[in-house]
């Protein structure tokens, strides 16, 4: 039996999910205008139009998370919220944002279709509570600091709450002060969870608490580390993409450059079809 897209529920508007393939939730780590933020989604979605795969366009509405004080948070929260209502309107594509705390969760249910609990945020009850309440998919980021198998109590307070849409994502855990690994062994784990497992491809090749306050990563193993993550049944994959990342207002050291998301998707492909062939193998 093929590796069908592990979804048991279905986002508004996600396209493709019948083709035996990964979906992929990508976009710029903030919005930073109207504009680059419609370049960019019409950029992916004529790619995955093409390649047939399944599209969420993310986009943090708010940046709370991060080193320095003068770091780069947003342009407004109502403005960048619109924002992302007219990309979903416009390219009839469903978005996603991160919330970071409770009161914030209906308020962003209004613009977005999945609302995301970042990973630090991972095991605050409130904010999971409220989140599942709007009724909308909840993705829940793993902290850095906790094990696959513990992620069940976060899944639980969503199900528990009356929410059965809910998706988790790995990142990476916490190796020393300044860096991450994937442990891909997490994958399969959440996956026994009944939940669609994301592998965050940008985030887990962050550096962080760099002496100078500003987040370093490693771009050059992103082909590797999505590689990797699509042979072992991720079931979706998230990058953050951005024209000119030398150029990005949040997390540039980590984002892949947009021009080269389309020949990454094409290898990233011919692995899911070489997993779904070993998947029909009668052993």
């Amino acid at each position: 039996m093929k590796d069908k897209l592990h979804m048991n529920f279905q986002i508004g508007q996600l396209k493709y999910t019948g083709n035996n393939s990964f979906f992929l939730m990508a976009g710029p780590c903030a919005i930073e205008g109207e504009k680059m933020a419609l370049e960019i989604a019409e950029k992916i979605t004529e790619i995955t139009s093409r390649l047939k795969i399944p599209y969420i366009f993310k986009g943090s509405y708010r940046k709370a998370n991060r080193s320095r004080l003068d770091s780069f948070t947003g342009i407004g929260d109502e403005k960048a919220l619109k924002i992302l209502k007219k990309v979903g309107e416009n390219f009839a594509i469903p978005t996603v944002t991160d919330i970071h705390s409770a009161q914030e969760a209906a308020l962003a249910a209004s613009y977005v279709d999945v609302l995301q609990i970042p990973a630090f945020l991972c095991r605050q009850t409130d904010i999971l509570v409220e989140a599942a309440k709007t009724g909308k998919t909840v993705n829940i980021k793993k902290g850095q600091f906790l094990s696959a198998e513990a992620m069940r109590f976060a899944v639980n307070k969503v199900r528990e709450s009356g929410n059965p849409k809910v998706m988790l994502t790995e990142r990476g855990t916490t190796f020393g002060y300044q860096d991450l690994v994937v442990d891909y062994r997490g994958i399969p784990v959440m996956k026994a969870m009944n939940v669609p497992v994301i592998l965050d491809i940008t985030h887990s090749l962050q550096q962080p608490n760099q002496a100078s306050g500003v987040t370093g990563g490693k771009p050059e193993l992103i082909e590797t580390i999505a590689r990797a993550g699509i042979a072992v049944g991720a079931d979706g994959i998230f990058i953050e993409t951005h024209p000119n990342p030398e150029s990005a207002k949040s997390d540039g050291a980590n984002m892949l450059q947009l021009d080269l998301l389309e020949p990454l998707l094409k290898k990233l492909l011919a692995i899911k079809q070489v997993v779904n062939s070993f998947n029909d193998v009668n052993l």
